[in-house]
């Protein structure tokens, strides 16, 4: 099968390559020209946790053997004082901690900066760099800053490599999770609240994702790219990772290589962890994502949904396959109050499953059966954990048969699970680490160990009265017919009145008009080959999707059109999701 599927989609900048400087050589010597402009010059290259500082040194080191070079590391405190202040965030659970409020200022060491500062007052060398994470705090205002990025997924390859540690400690022996655990809580928070404050100011983006081949733009082209993006429909960069119950769909539909046993996950739209590709020319930056949200928050998100979540894309698109795999852990999302007591998030993972394609046994595992003995549950899952029987996960919960374009509303506190057999497009707010497995069917991870079991979470927030009858009214295919006319027709499919996104799927042969309303909407092509995106006003150019692939058409868009490609003989269908607002 011929794929269409694109794996790279980027959001065309400027037609000039030569605005991209590609390799170590270039970008040095770039940055070395714009240096050379002052009598004495400050450098600061300010690294995101997970750069290879060491590369950075060595290729300024390389390119300008007379200048100064300072490390942000001789500022910080010691990784044994690190590790005290972040402790109580951390806390001791594998995979969960509290997010950190903490500033890169709390990892400095005052006295140690000062003795910078002063041998940056005493130094009397024409060129200067300071380089590492944190490197903006030595000097308020440098000749040139210069702002050295990487992608989170990047960086979860790096950590699962063993190449990088986390802020301020030297952990490069810790397993890939916890490294993971401690980014996702504590230095990805810390990162981001200085990266708001540069981003406006940079002069230079440096695109550190590719080792052999950095990428550096002026800072005024990367600003221009994140405006185009925020005026204009875009996809992100999605990635796939392969899982103990992953499945074949994607391999094939997605055009994937062969070289992984499975394909379980895929994140089309999520921004915290996806990123953009910037073109020029035939040249690609590669950003985070979230750097969008950051500079445009109003304009992709609409104010109202800014004023409600601030500098967060609320909405996840992504891929659960199970075809030709095993079912999904059995689990539960927190409620919004235990999440936020437990973790410091402010909003929970409300959900649902959309099924893009189904097997012949494909199936849902949704809601309790009438008459559950929490008591009894409880033991058996205790039982089950501790080397026991195994869980009777169908004594418990109920088994929901599923077909292609089902569509299965998760509010958080319902227990539940994809079964095996089935193509998922999960629908959920962002906060998708808080997951709290009950039961993972007695399998090892991809890693040989015992995947986390959170079953003293897991109890807290089941909802013990949603059960079968509740589930089937309230749940499962909740549609209803909204609008339409000779060759389209507008169905809303969820999600539960709990949630705050609200789904609606279009059925066309013809143009649809949508309309953002002033808040973002993310789309994905469910049925059919291709579709074209455009705006009725010419605002933006004609922008082509493929089957499976996700969107987001920002707020500030208004009014867009989605029409076939070709004349279509069967209708296409795409879903489109957005944040409930009393407007």
């Amino acid at each position: 099968m011929h794929s269409n599927y694109d794996r790279y989609p980027f959001i065309p900048v400027t037609q000039r390559a030569e605005d991209c400087e590609l390799g170590w050589p270039e970008v040095t010597r770039r940055i070395g020209v714009a240096a050379a402009k002052a009598e004495k010059s400050l450098v600061c290259v300010e690294c995101y946790p997970g750069v290879f500082v060491d590369d950075v040194e060595r290729a300024v080191r390389a390119s300008f053997p007379a200048a100064s070079i300072i490390r942000s590391e001789e500022y910080f405190k010691s990784p044994e004082d690190i590790e005290a202040l972040v402790g109580r965030e951390l806390t001791d659970d594998p995979v969960f901690g509290f997010l950190s409020h903490l500033e890169i200022t709390d990892f400095v060491d005052l006295q140690k900066l000062k003795h910078v500062a002063d041998k940056l007052a005493d130094t009397r060398s024409a060129l200067i760099f300071i380089i590492g994470a944190g490197a903006s705090l030595a000097v308020s205002q440098p000749h040139l800053l210069v702002y050295a990025d990487l992608a989170r997924w990047e960086i979860q390859q790096r950590q699962r490599r063993g190449e990088v540690t986390n802020l301020g400690v030297d952990n490069v022996k810790d397993r890939p999770a916890l490294k993971y655990k401690r980014g996702f809580f504590l230095d990805w928070r810390v990162a981001d609240r200085l990266k708001k404050t540069l981003l406006p100011r940079l002069d230079f983006l440096l695109d550190t994702n590719d080792r052999s081949k950095p990428r550096l733009i002026s800072g005024e082209l990367f600003r221009k790219g994140l405006r185009i993006a925020s005026q204009r429909p875009f996809r992100v960069v999605p990635f796939f990772d392969p899982g103990p119950w992953g499945g074949q769909w994607m391999r094939e539909v997605c055009g994937l290589p062969d070289d992984a046993p499975n394909y379980a996950w895929c994140f089309d739209c999520v921004p915290e962890e996806n990123s953009l590709l910037l073109g020029f020319g035939d040249c690609r930056i590669e950003v985070p994502a979230i750097d969008l949200v950051f500079a445009h928050p109003r304009e992709l998100l609409g104010d109202a949904v800014h004023a409600r979540f601030g500098t967060e894309f609320p909405i996840r698109f992504d891929f659960l396959d199970t075809m030709g795999g095993g079912n999904l852990s059995l689990q539960v999302h927190p409620l919004t109050e235990y999440i936020q007591e437990q973790f410091g998030m402010q909003y929970t993972q409300d959900e649902s499953y959309y099924m893009l394609d189904a097997g012949k046994d494909a199936c849902v595992y949704l809601g309790l059966k009438n008459d559950v003995d929490p008591a009894a549950m409880r033991r058996d899952l205790e039982s089950a954990q501790a080397g026991g029987p195994e869980f009777p996960a169908e004594k418990y919960v109920n088994r929901w048969p599923a077909q292609k374009h089902d569509h299965f509303l998760i509010p958080a506190g319902t227990i539940h699970c994809s079964g095996s057999e089935s193509m998922v497009l999960e629908i959920s707010a962002t906060p998708y680490i808080f997951t709290f497995k009950l039961w993972d069917w007695g399998r090892l991870g991809l890693d040989a160990r015992p995947r986390p079991i959170h079953l003293k979470h897991g109890i807290r927030n089941i909802q013990w009265d949603r059960t079968t009858e509740w589930v089937k009214d309230e749940l499962i295919n909740q549609f209803e017919p909204l609008s339409g006319q000779a060759g389209w027709r507008e169905e809303r499919t969820g999600l539960h009145c709990r949630e705050f996104i609200e789904t609606r799927r279009h059925w066309f042969t013809e143009a649809v008009r949508h309309d953002t309303r002033g808040g973002v909407n993310v789309l994905n092509l469910v049925e059919g080959e291709a579709a074209v995106v455009e705006s009725p006003h010419g605002a933006f150019e004609p922008f082509t999707v493929h089957y499976a692939e996700t969107f987001i058409v920002p707020a500030s868009v208004g009014e867009y059109v989605v029409w076939p490609i070709s004349p279509a003989t069967k209708p296409l269908a795409t879903l489109k999701a957005f944040v409930r607002t009393n407007a």
